[in-house]
């Protein structure tokens, strides 16, 4: 099992991992290393500590040039070595899985293709890349050394969303008629947003609907549309982004649309961050906050209204196959590291892979590209450079 609090490592998973055949079957612990950058992206969000969750799983080093932040993240996580270049770290640690933690991208492929180098599976902070270019050099990367890979979308291993599909393939709206999404809408409303918190509803709208075939834009700032003296660099080193107003409409097979949208606006509410899905016979609404904070909500009614004393049903969670349970500042992405065990042992991919971590990239790049061509932008997108780079 996992451990009940960060810090008490008692209770743990340590039949889990015997089950999956991993290292403490045979008497050793599973090794990780972690690199961070403090100032630059820093440690993600929580992906140093989840590690704390499980007894058969020994942090041996961390990496970050920031000799303050090092000392800093040698302390809060344990780590028994500490480097100041996470590529000497991985030729010196023989290690089994590395966490990139930091959310900037500037260093993404270089971090990826040195722990594939190594031959050491992957844990790593979203938004997966800074532009197709580099995603389609994660991917190759991933592939060549023949490591699993899995991007902190946590949504995906969320038991609420195991429930919500396990109502849908059950029926419980009838037939999917669309989806409807929008980003938190906070002072990175618009482009940022896009990228940052739209990544987590573009994955989520493939996990529902499978791969987009194309979309549709418009891309604005305060109402003009978009043009070169717009863009602009994110708070955080991730990339260019342009625009407060963002609404784009992804087609999916058998006719079915997501509709994807953020805006700047006065005021706002975490409840807007959010995916609803609607069918033919109902409506089910999910709060996009990290599991267990929110939960869905199912109402079955084809008015996709509370008429006649029907009202919302909370949805609850899903059992989770695993038994995982932690601490709630671990538990969301205790529950893909989980996963990620399981797919090492099994040969499968993780829940949310290299390639699910492109189309958020794919889908996002797709948006700029049908606002710059006034069409519709097909996938895969012939163009891999950065729309707003050219």
């Amino acid at each position: 099992m996992l451990s009940q609090t960060p810090v008490d490592r008692r209770s743990l998973v340590t039949s889990a991992l015997a089950a999956f055949g991993l290292p403490a079957a045979q008497g050793r612990k599973f090794r990780v290393a972690i690199i961070g950058h403090t100032g630059q992206g820093n440690y993600g969000h929580g992906m140093d500590v989840v590690w704390q969750a499980f007894e058969d799983i020994d942090v041996v080093a961390v990496a970050d040039p920031d000799e303050a932040g090092l000392a800093q993240a040698a302390a809060r996580t344990g780590a028994e070595n500490s480097y100041r270049d996470y590529r000497e770290m991985l030729r010196t640690e023989k290690v089994d899985l590395v966490a990139i933690c930091p959310r900037t991208t500037g260093e993404r492929v270089p971090m990826v293709e040195a722990a594939a180098s190594a031959g050491a599976h992957i844990y790593m902070e979203k938004p997966f890349a800074r532009d197709l270019t580099d995603a389609d050099r994660l991917v190759a990367a991933v592939r060549q050394a023949g490591i699993k890979l899995q991007v902190a979308h946590q949504f995906r291993c969320s038991p609420f969303t195991r429930r919500v599909q396990q109502l849908i393939t059950t029926g419980a709206i009838g037939v999917v008629q669309e989806i409807r999404a929008r980003g938190k809408e906070d002072r990175r409303a618009g482009g940022e947003d896009l990228l940052v918190l739209g990544s987590h509803l573009c994955d989520a709208m493939r996990l529902f609907l499978g791969n987009p075939k194309w979309v549709s834009a418009h891309v604005t700032h305060d109402g003009d549309e978009l043009a070169p003296a717009h863009v602009h660099a994110a708070s955080e080193p991730i990339g260019p982004v342009a625009g407060n107003q963002v609404a784009a409409t992804f087609a999916f097979n058998d006719g079915v649309h997501a509709y994807l949208s953020s805006r700047a606006a006065p005021t706002t509410h975490p409840y807007r961050y959010s995916l609803q899905i609607l069918g033919s016979q109902g409506a089910i609404f999910i709060p996009m906050g990290v599991y267990p904070a929110d939960q869905g909500y199912l109402l079955r009614s084809p008015s996709w209204m509370p008429l006649d004393g029907q009202t919302w049903e909370k949805i609850p969670p899903a059992a989770d196959p695993l038994g995982v349970r932690a601490s709630t500042p671990l538990i969301a992405n205790a529950l893909m590291v989980a996963d990620l065990l399981q797919a090492i042992h099994s040969d499968r991919k993780p829940a949310c892979n290299e390639e699910d971590g492109r189309w958020t990239i794919e889908m996002i790049s797709a948006v700029y590209e049908a606002q710059k061509s006034r069409t519709r932008a097909t996938f895969p997108l012939p163009n891999r450079t950065h729309p707003l780079a050219q």
